[in-house]
Formats: C-alpha cells, structure tokens, sequence
C-alpha cells in the first residue's frame, strides 16, 4: 500500500511539475507590441524624408485638421496629432468650428481645402454634431487629399489592390505586424467589428496577397450569435467592437496574435482623471494564453496616428495620385 501511494504521489509531482513548466513557457513566449516604441520609429523615418525633401528645395508637408465643437477626447486626438507634425517637420493647421457650424457652411470649408495648393492633405475630425451627415462630409474631400483613407474612392482602390490612402488605424495595425515579423501567410484572421473605418478595411487587407495578408479572413460583429466559437479559431484576433473587455480568454486559444483596437473611457474613481482607459481585451488574462498582444494605452493608437504622418508625406509626394 506505501509503495502504491508513493508511486501515485510521485505522479501527482511530475504532473504539477510539467503544468507549472508550461504556465512558465508560455509567460515567456508572449510578447508585448509596444505602440509607443514602434511608433516613435517611423516617426524617425519619416522625419528623415522630410529632410531629404526640403534639402531638395521641395515644399514643407502640410497637413490640416478641421476641429467641430469642443469635445475632449477629439481636441486631445487632434493635439497629439499637431504635436506628431512638429515632430516630423510638416506644416499643421488646425481649423476650429464652432459645434453649431450648418453642414453647408462645413462643406464650404471643405472645398476650401481642396482648393489650397499648400495643403498636402486633411483630416475632418470624427465624430461630428448629430445635424452633420457624416458620409456628405467625407465625400466632399478630394480624395487626393484624404489622408484619413476614409473616401469611397481610397476604400475602393483599396480594396482592388490599387495605390490608395490606407485608413490609419488598419495601416497601423499592418505596420506593427511587419515590424514584429508576425507571420500571416495561410493563419486564420478574425476581425471583431465590421466599422468602415476599422474592421471592414482591416478584414480586406488582411485577405490580400501581400505581406502582411494572404489571411483566411472571417468578418465578424455584435449580431455574430456564436462570436466565441469563431474567435476561439483565430490564429491572429483583431478586436474593434468598442466594448471594453469584450474579449476574454476563453474567447483565445493559445498562442494567438491578439491586436486590440478599442479604446472606451471607464469610470475609475481611483484614477486621478476619475476614468481608466480600456481596451476591447481583457488584457491581464488574455495576455497569458497569446503569443504576441498590443496593451491599452499604447499600442495600436500611437500608431493610427503614425500612420497619418505616413498618408500625409505620401500626399506631399504624390505618390499616389500623381
């Protein structure tokens, strides 16, 4: 009977022993997509071709922002995005309008823009008052100065393969996954969100035949019934839902690229701010089953805006239009 129950314990131990070995394996193996140090990058990068152009008696990108309304999260986007310029070397402008602004008067600045040679590209800020329709507003801009990638003439480009302005926030999301060597040719990518700025373009870029792309892409959304079953095969898992902690580790097999988009304000009273910033994945438990993970903050936000610089030297040099 001793014998037996040494044996079984002995068991037990080599069994708790492998489990603990792999729980350790697979902590070291994940990996963190840092936004902020990938971002700061390409901002190196791009500063540098701006240089170039200048040494070459070309003209100083300009990009310019039209601002609706005072709205906090939007007035900190367009801020971090003037502050990119100056860290790049472009021109910025920022045009506020009052949130009262007719959707006519609005169009007219629009065509404004379109019209100035010295504007490279721009950017209306999103989102806007309730009396302004959103897509009239898009339309408007002169697709060769779309550098948001929102026109249906860039999506469209876009989606038959054609040199276009990329929407930032899924160029971001490329960018981070080329940097990082994140391997998709033949993976299973599953986008959450079907947003035409996010997961309608990201499920199209992931399916191209490029790098990163050639994906088995599967378009999801909030009318999905079996969502979990679905994401549960994802090889890379793209969550753009814009509902924080949507995600959860039971949603992620393991060894998954999890690349969170959502960025929603919390109520937080042990925050100085009084909110927390929180992401579509609920990063602390996920985390531990993914091989590679972007945080919130900073991860693909830094990036959209990167990206943005990126559409506007574009503009500057004509690279797509002509």
């Amino acid at each position: 009977m001793d014998s037996c129950l040494r044996i079984l314990f002995i068991i037990l131990l080599e069994k708790d022993k492998h489990i603990y070995s792999r729980n350790v394996q697979k902590k070291v193996s994940m990996q963190l997509i840092d936004g902020k140090v990938t971002s700061a990058k390409v901002k190196e990068e791009l500063k540098i071709e701006v240089d170039k152009l200048l040494e070459a008696g070309k003209k100083r990108p300009h990009l310019a922002a039209v601002l609706v309304g005072s709205d906090g999260a939007s007035e900190t986007y367009v801020a971090s995005k003037i502050r990119s310029c100056e860290q790049v070397g472009f021109k910025s402008s920022l045009i506020k309008q009052n949130p009262d602004i007719s959707e006519a008067e609005l169009l007219k600045v629009i065509e404004g823009l379109n019209n100035d040679a010295d504007v490279d590209g721009f950017i209306v800020q999103l989102p806007l008052p309730k009396h302004i329709n959103v897509d009239k507003v898009i339309e408007a801009i002169d697709p060769k100065k779309d550098v948001d990638g929102f026109h249906p003439i860039n999506i469209g480009r876009m989606a038959k393969g054609l040199p276009a302005y990329i929407s930032a926030t899924p160029f971001g999301v490329l960018e981070l996954l080329k940097r990082y060597g994140i391997e998709t040719n033949g993976k299973h990518c599953v986008v959450i969100g079907r947003s035409q700025i996010v997961g309608l373009p990201m499920s199209i870029l992931m399916q191209r035949n490029a790098y990163p792309g050639n994906c088995t892409v599967t378009l999801t959304h909030s009318r999905t019934t079996n969502i979990k079953e679905i994401a549960l095969q994802a090889d890379i898992l793209v969550v753009a839902l814009g509902k924080p902690e949507f995600v959860t580790a039971d949603m992620v097999k393991e060894g998954a690229v999890v690349i969170d988009v959502g960025l929603t304000r919390v109520k937080d009273d042990s925050k100085k701010s009084g909110f927390a910033l929180k992401g579509d994945v609920k990063f602390d438990e996920v985390s531990e089953k993914c091989s590679f993970i972007t945080p919130v903050p900073g991860g693909v936000g830094l990036m959209t805006v990167a990206a943005l610089m990126h559409n506007t030297l574009l503009a500057a040099k004509k690279e797509i239009y002509g």
